[in-house]
């Protein structure tokens, strides 16, 4: 049709898909500043209609839809609009709910629940609809995926919105909650996340959970998530064979637990309360596995175990007949550490490495998450020789852990392990820095033949200099010839 024609009754439905592609699938743009412009109206639409049901931008123009050259931004300017809204939500819990228009077709479109509930066998004809168990602000991160295609997540609504895209079935949004939750994974979060995990069936994040929880134990215990969680995983946790923490470290995190939990039952935190909300979960606690010291300063005294459970647990350290224990007997396994080793040989003697106070630092990066716990570091040359390390990782300029540790080199050219005080998490394909300072006998083996990247199980190494080296180290040679992990 010419330009400017109308559209006639008799044109073929050939030519109106034709039409209809060009219009959804532009191979074009034939002006870019229209576009741009358009794009940046479409937000500003976007962010009014987040804080307040826009109803006047577009009625107030006559001519709104030729704004947009895209039916995705035409299908924006509908997000939380009152104009032509044929359903409203009334979303929350009592006394914090919000009303949300929405469009049934625009939302059967996007999700095979709401198009059961408007034009399924059993659809009922409802103006409003009332949904108390998804939070407004979650509830309108679902929407503005379904209307805009636009994926907006924060930390303080994402596991609301992934409750919300299971609820109606919308998987794309729901992995990309996913995968925000597992960047975000760390200590602090992963006990709460792994209770999230369970109840929402993501086995990926779950695992994900579990590896942070067994490498990072201690500092997992001990955050305030910890306390937060249901007792089914509570139970799990401290049944785990390969948690890599001291048992008083688990004891003292049920206690905690214990605590949290009689606040919210309502019931004063006594020990008998205590007790009585751990319930057989405390069985599960290998007391018998801690040091005696440990055991008689901590356990034997916090009023948590029975006079009889007390002895009976004396009586197994000390008696060559021991009694029977509900308590499992047996430590936990852990987690194995794994050495990376970089250099393919080592020198001495005649070319010692001297360090007089200067730094030896290497940078390297992995391609999955890791958790480094220490540095195999050489030793002396001439003899058994002790020497003071300071250790340290750094991201991008950034302290994550350091630590100052003497340790004992007996005069061969094996490594010894320097350990830091927790594994530090180690993300996939970010350059860190290990770097180390040495005290001590400055004829010292040094590394040689060194590789750009080496191959450790699943994970992949790759090392470059840094220039925070000031002692020579780099990756054909020089120190810090192994990187210890967890993965």
């Amino acid at each position: 049709t010419p330009t400017g024609q109308l559209l006639g009754p008799d044109l073929c439905s050939d030519c109106i898909l034709t039409i209809m592609a060009a219009e959804l699938f532009p191979t074009k743009k034939l002006v870019p500043s229209a576009s741009a412009s358009s794009s940046t109206s479409i937000q500003q639409y976007q962010q009014q209609n987040l804080t307040n049901n826009n109803t006047s931008t577009a009625q107030g123009c006559c001519n709104w839809q030729g704004l947009f050259p895209t039916i995705r931004e035409r299908n924006s300017v509908m997000f939380n609009n009152e104009m032509m809204a044929d359903v409203h939500f009334v979303v929350g819990p009592p006394g914090g709910t919000q009303r949300v228009p929405g469009h049934k077709y625009v939302l059967a479109v996007g999700s095979s629940v709401f198009h059961a509930m408007f034009y399924g066998e059993l659809a009922e004809d409802q103006d409003e609809i009332r949904i108390p168990d998804v939070e407004p602000p979650s509830f309108l991160a679902m929407l503005k995926y379904i209307y805009c295609d636009e994926i907006d997540l924060c930390a303080d609504t994402v596991l609301a919105t992934l409750y919300a895209a299971k609820k109606y079935i919308v998987p794309h949004l729901a992995r990309a909650c996913v995968n925000f939750l597992e960047t975000s994974l760390s200590a602090k979060n992963a006990c709460v996340l792994l209770s999230q995990s369970c109840l929402f069936e993501e086995p990926d994040l779950t695992q994900r959970c579990w590896e942070v929880i067994d490498a990072q134990a201690e500092l997992a215990l001990r955050s305030e998530g910890f306390c937060d969680i249901d007792t089914q995983t509570l139970e799990s946790i401290l049944r785990r064979e390969t948690l890599n923490a001291k048992e008083m470290v688990v004891f003292e995190a049920a206690l905690n637990w214990a605590e949290a939990e009689c606040q919210r039952q309502d019931l004063t935190p006594t020990i008998e309360n205590k007790r009585l909300m751990l319930g057989k979960a405390i069985y599960l606690i290998r007391i018998p596995t801690m040091a005696l010291e440990d055991f008689a300063n901590g356990a034997a005294q916090s009023g948590v175990l029975t006079l009889n459970e007390t002895n009976d647990i004396f009586l197994w350290y000390t008696a060559a007949n021991k009694p029977e224990l509900l308590f499992c007997t047996k430590p936990r396994k852990g987690l194995s550490p794994q050495r990376c080793h970089r250099f393919q040989s080592c020198a001495y003697r005649s070319n010692q490495w001297r360090y007089r106070g200067r730094c030896d630092s290497i940078q390297f990066a992995v391609d999955r998450r890791v958790f480094i716990a220490g540095f195999g570091l050489y030793g002396s040359s001439c003899g058994s020789a002790e020497y003071s390390a300071k250790i340290e990782l750094k991201r991008q300029g950034v302290p994550m852990a350091q630590r100052i540790i003497k340790y004992f080199s007996d005069g061969s050219s094996s490594t010894f392990p320097v350990w830091f005080d927790y594994p530090v998490q180690i993300e996939p394909d970010t350059f860190y820095t290990a770097s180390v300072v040495l005290d001590g006998n400055e004829l010292s083996y040094f590394g040689q033949e060194g590789m750009t990247e080496v191959q450790c199980g699943k994970v992949t190494f790759q090392f470059q200099c840094s220039s925070d080296s000031t002692n020579g180290t780099g990756v054909q040679g020089g120190q810090i010839p192994e990187l210890i992990f967890y993965a």
